[in-house]
């Protein structure tokens, strides 16, 4: 697993992405953040919309920003976990509470949900305590999404969560109060990058 520092977490400048964040994003890495829901909505407004793989990892890099720095680490990002077979999760924090704790990241939803949902099904039969949160960028979606799971239609996944809203706050407030940790032996998880 490679260590990375903050600095580290947005991409070079001669990608698609770190262009976006060296010309209109070089900020967050420093602007107070206050309300985590506000601090996303902030520099997401700030955004020009590209293309949907770059708005997607903007996106993924701005919710990783956010935990870094609300000091929710080591974050693993690109992770696998142990006997969950040809899944990469987006974001995975550990913690002694649940174990592993994954953050799905999407723009958008559409029908996407369902591979979250079923990814998030197979990671508790494994690991019966861990947690997936989908964490999107689509207040109706989250809604309805969110109707599913409280109907038991959806059970994969915790909560689907407004990244722009109340319960982008209350899930930072959740993951702090909790003991985040590393993994008890290192064959649990691997990482295409970890932020320590």
């Amino acid at each position: 697993m490679s260590q990375t520092t903050t600095n580290s977490i947005i991409p070079a400048p001669n990608t698609a992405s770190g262009r976006v964040f060296a010309t209109h994003l070089n900020g967050v890495l420093t602007q107070k953040i206050g309300r985590p829901s506000a601090f996303l909505d902030r520099f997401w407004s700030l955004y020009p919309q590209g293309s949907p793989v770059v708005n997607g990892r903007v996106f993924e890099i701005l919710v990783t920003v956010l935990l870094y720095r609300q000091g929710l680490k080591p974050l693993y990002e690109q992770a696998s976990i142990a006997f969950v077979p040809n899944v990469i999760f987006d974001l995975v924090i550990y913690t002694k509470e649940f174990g592993p704790i994954v953050l799905s990241l999407k723009t958008s939803l559409r029908e996407r949900y369902k591979q979250v949902d079923l990814e998030g099904t197979v990671l508790r039969n494994v690991h019966r305590r861990a947690r997936t949160y989908l964490i999107t960028a689509s207040q109706s979606e989250a809604d309805a999404v969110n109707r599913k799971i409280e109907s038991n239609d959806v059970q994969g996944i915790e909560r689907v969560i407004y990244a722009f809203g109340k319960d982008m706050d209350d899930l930072i407030l959740l993951l702090k109060q909790m003991e985040i940790t590393e993994p008890g032996t290192k064959d649990i998880l691997k990482a295409g990058k970890t932020h320590t």
